[in-house]
């Protein structure tokens, strides 16, 4: 049996562009020649929907583009996702079996995901349909768990539809997934999965082929569109695609960034440019993504900013080929301590003046992107994040967080993966002390500890949910534990205000990681 597997880009709540890419895909001769055509999960509305799963007028276009997919398929067959009303039961997500004209079955999704809950009902999971002498068991990802507890007839071939949301171990977790079910089964499988991007939510792709005895026979490349078909009764396997997850990390924070700013309507980014690693990394992402005659960096410097600094910056700019203005904030800065001295009262400066010149920059970023029509990118990572280090209101600003899911010795790992054939972020810029240059000889090491210690002790805590005694268990002294968790509660408030994050990591914050603020 030859089934045809498509991983496409979905444009969410949009039944109609979607269903013109699922004409035109089903109008392949690799499609007409396949017995069967399978979507990804949500092809018709796209995934996550949130409140807007709810509207009629959404349900009811994406009804009306099913009946067009209906009417155009005499003498073929497919599987097709969307938010679907059942009689007696509600909305459910649902993955629709289309053939010769008609509905020949439907399967509802029954574990849903806590977002899902609020929009859609409990549906019955996976489904067994009888096609071409061949049972199929159909269904959603995340339904796959009933195939192991023998609810279902023994299938000849699984079929999943899946909508899954990448992080940098979901691809080898969805790999060993399937290997095991069709060891269980004795089965073949089919695996689709969508590309894309959703605000903060990537799509990876990665659709594959099975046969019985568990051998790959296709592998879709990761974030690609394209399409295959598979002979599911051959027995040759195909070269096994298993990129390593720093490259897999790379390709999801350039496709991140492509798609909101295409799906937003923006062509123009604009960054602050410090000399350090961390804008060093977006603004080269940026610009691979969005090309760097649409990338700006503005270089701010104080009187506290080195030399070798404000060049780092300057050799970067020049080996990615992006525009820079270089705009000093000293004048600024001073207008805003002679302002406030009264207010003050002769108090002596701290933590308020340091705050003060990141609050600078961050009016300056902000004023170039409403001048200019561009959008704001935001260079915090997730170690900085965790431990509130950074300043709100100031460096915290932007429109998005590129790489506020890397901790900060997973920024120096990416930074040196891209430099692997050529020297694009400047050596110097890897090589030296980090440091936010707010006051003289500042480095990041006054107030956290080593990276290389913080990020584990984050690790274990976020990934891994271990609390104090636990990491203590570990290894790791006791009052740094303390200090390190302290800060991780303490700073939740601000997070609650931080630009939305592409999401590569399996513990997001905001997305699957929220605290009690008090």
């Amino acid at each position: 049996m030859k089934i045809h597997l498509v991983q496409h880009n979905i444009v969410t709540n949009n039944p109609e562009a979607n269903l013109e890419w699922i004409l035109r895909e089903l109008d392949t001769d690799e499609s007409k020649e396949a017995l069967l055509t399978v979507f990804p999960a949500c092809t018709l509305c796209g995934y996550p929907q949130y409140a807007s799963a709810a509207y009629t007028d959404i349900q009811k276009r994406a009804q009306a583009a099913l009946q067009e997919l209906v009417s155009h398929s005499e003498h073929r067959a497919f599987l097709v996702g969307m938010p679907l009303q059942i009689q007696n039961k509600g909305l459910c997500n649902a993955i629709v079996f289309v053939q010769n004209c008609a509905i020949r079955g439907i399967v509802t999704k029954k574990y849903l995901a806590p977002d899902e809950q609020k929009y859609f009902v409990r549906g019955e999971g996976v489904q067994t349909i009888q096609f071409q002498n061949q049972l199929l068991a159909i269904g959603f990802y995340e339904d796959l768990k009933e195939l192991n507890r023998q609810h279902i007839e023994q299938p000849d071939m699984v079929v999943c539809c899946g909508c899954n949301v990448f992080d940098y171990n979901k691809p080898y977790r969805i790999r060993y997934r399937m290997r095991k079910i069709v060891e269980a089964l004795n089965s073949a499988l089919i695996y689709t999965n969508r590309i894309g991007g959703e605000g903060q939510l990537l799509y990876a792709g990665g659709s594959l082929a099975m046969n019985a005895a568990g051998g790959v026979l296709c592998q879709l490349p990761y974030f690609e569109e394209c399409s295959t078909t598979a002979d599911m009764q051959l027995l040759d396997v195909a070269e096994d695609e298993k990129p390593e997850a720093v490259e897999l990390v790379y390709k999801a924070l350039v496709m991140g960034i492509r798609e909101y700013f295409t799906k937003n309507g923006i062509t123009k980014a604009v960054l602050g440019l410090s000399g350090g690693i961390d804008s060093a990394l977006v603004c080269t992402l940026a610009a691979d993504a969005l090309g760097p005659e649409n990338v700006h960096g503005l270089l701010m410097p104080s009187q506290y900013s080195t030399d070798h600094s404000v060049q780092d910056a300057l050799d970067l700019a020049h080996n990615l080929g992006v525009s820079y203005d270089i705009v000093p904030i000293a004048p600024v800065f001073d207008a805003f301590r002679k302002a406030m001295a009264p207010v003050f009262d002769g108090r002596p400066e701290d933590v308020t003046e340091e705050n003060m010149q990141a609050r600078v920059r961050g009016t300056m970023v902000m004023s170039y992107a409403n001048k200019f029509g561009a959008l704001a990118l935001n260079t915090t990572n997730k170690s900085e994040a965790a431990m509130g280090y950074g300043t709100l209101y100031g460096d915290s600003c932007g429109a998005l967080g590129v790489i506020a899911d890397l901790y900060k010795t997973e920024v120096y790992e990416l930074s040196e993966w891209i430099n692997r054939d050529c020297i694009r972020i400047p050596r110097n810029t890897i090589d030296k002390a980090p440091s936010a240059e707010l006051r003289p000889g500042q480095k990041d090491s006054d107030s956290l500890p080593d990276y290389s210690v913080l990020d584990a002790i984050l690790n274990l805590h976020l990934e891994e949910s271990m609390c104090h005694d636990e990491i203590v268990a570990e290894g790791y002294d006791p009052d740094t534990v303390a200090m390190v968790l302290r800060k991780v509660r303490q700073n939740e408030w601000k997070r609650m205000q931080f630009a939305p994050v592409l999401k590569v990591s399996p513990t997001t914050f905001g997305i699957d990681r929220r605290w009690p603020i008090s």
